[in-house]
């Protein structure tokens, strides 16, 4: 896929895990996007994730085979889970689950989305996806100020109509508004691949 010779986030590098929420199909256009604009992007998925949206799908919007499963490797000694956030400049978590949050604040890595969070050495940003009511749960909320005082980026919820039929908070925000998030969380700093170059120069 070509990015657009005049797109901003070249030599940037992203992964963007996918958990089980509704909101995944928009997480499609958040691909798109930012390829467009020159990122590469590197799709992980929980199986639940993948009830909603194909793994096939991500790989044709980001070019690049997406990461399912924690064992697999294409190399002798890859760990992909490693591998991958010691290269990426920014980790984005959307939808991200109440399970998913509530796993992210414990600790916890039993999937290929959590163990990449644990392991990640770049900003991790999350993009809050689920009812009203499961949002507004004392938990969740515990969670979510964790995730915040672990310097956690957190983007949304926003309010609407929501897939149970329910209208209030809990929506993940809209693909230009996390695409808009990531940008100008990158912006902020210099490309791995360009700090490593100019390490390698002095």
């Amino acid at each position: 896929m070509n990015a657009d010779p005049n797109a901003d986030l070249a030599g940037y590098e992203t992964i963007v895990a996918v958990t089980g929420g509704i909101a995944a199909y928009k997480v499609c256009e958040v691909v798109s996007r930012l390829v467009q604009r020159g990122a590469g992007v590197t799709v992980a998925m929980t199986r639940a994730g993948r009830h909603f949206v194909t793994p096939l799908t991500f790989q044709a919007l980001s070019g690049r085979p997406v990461l399912t499963d924690l064992w697999k490797t294409h190399g002798p000694a890859e760990i992909p889970h490693i591998d991958l956030t010691t290269y990426a400049d920014l980790l984005l978590v959307a939808p991200a689950t109440a399970n998913t949050i509530g796993k992210i604040a414990g600790g916890l890595a039993d999937d290929v989305v959590t163990n990449l969070v644990l392991s990640a050495d770049c900003p991790v940003m999350i993009a809050p996806a689920m009812n009203n009511r499961m949002w507004a749960n004392a938990a969740v909320q515990r969670n979510v100020a964790t995730l915040r005082r672990d310097g956690k980026l957190i983007v949304g919820p926003g309010e609407g109509w929501l897939a149970c039929r329910s209208v209030g908070p809990g929506r993940m925000i809209e693909a230009a508004e996390i695409v808009e998030a990531v940008v100008g969380q990158l912006k902020k700093i210099l490309p791995k691949a360009v700090e490593k170059r100019s390490e390698q120069r002095t």
